[in-house]
């Protein structure tokens, strides 16, 4: 199936690369059915991919493995919320967290409040607000790579 991306233009997408969220994402219900695309081009890691809507092209959102930013993430939360996905086991669990990305890049956030929860079986995900109390939405990713670099280098 062709769909249109906001950053990679016209693609060829199969079906098994289609994430259902029933409930699309808050602030953005109408739209249930998405895909993860990677920028190729991009050198060194791929920490960062595009939450790309496939039914309107504009909708492309920047997400993060939250481990990447914060190593202990460990979201809280009720377990009837996430039933609808299928059974979750280590192997197809994915987490993901959105991003807001600045134009000063030591203003780019995470928000660790409402995950993108997916089975990566079932093709199903969901946007949940956890539990965890100490999460922030908007949490500064830059502060916490230059941490995690420099606690590498000791």
């Amino acid at each position: 199936m062709l769909v249109q991306t906001k950053y990679f233009g016209e693609i060829d997408l199969t079906e098994d690369k289609i994430i259902t969220f029933e409930h699309g994402l808050m602030g953005f219900e109408n739209y249930k059915k998405f895909t993860l695309l990677f920028d190729s081009e991009a050198e060194g890691e791929k920490n960062i991919m595009w939450f790309q809507s496939v039914e309107e092209a504009a909708l492309a959102l920047p997400v993060i493995y939250p481990t990447v930013v914060k190593d202990d993430y460990s979201p809280n939360v009720n377990d009837d919320l996430i039933r609808p996905l299928g059974e979750l086991t280590e192997d197809n669990l994915c987490l993901l967290l959105t991003m807001t990305v600045s134009s000063d890049v030591t203003k780019t956030t995470a928000n660790l409040k409402a995950p993108l929860i997916i089975n990566s079986d079932t093709r199903k995900g969901c946007q949940l607000i956890v539990d965890n109390a100490d999460y922030e939405v908007k949490y500064n990713v830059y502060d916490a790579i230059q941490k995690k670099k420099g606690e590498a280098a000791c």
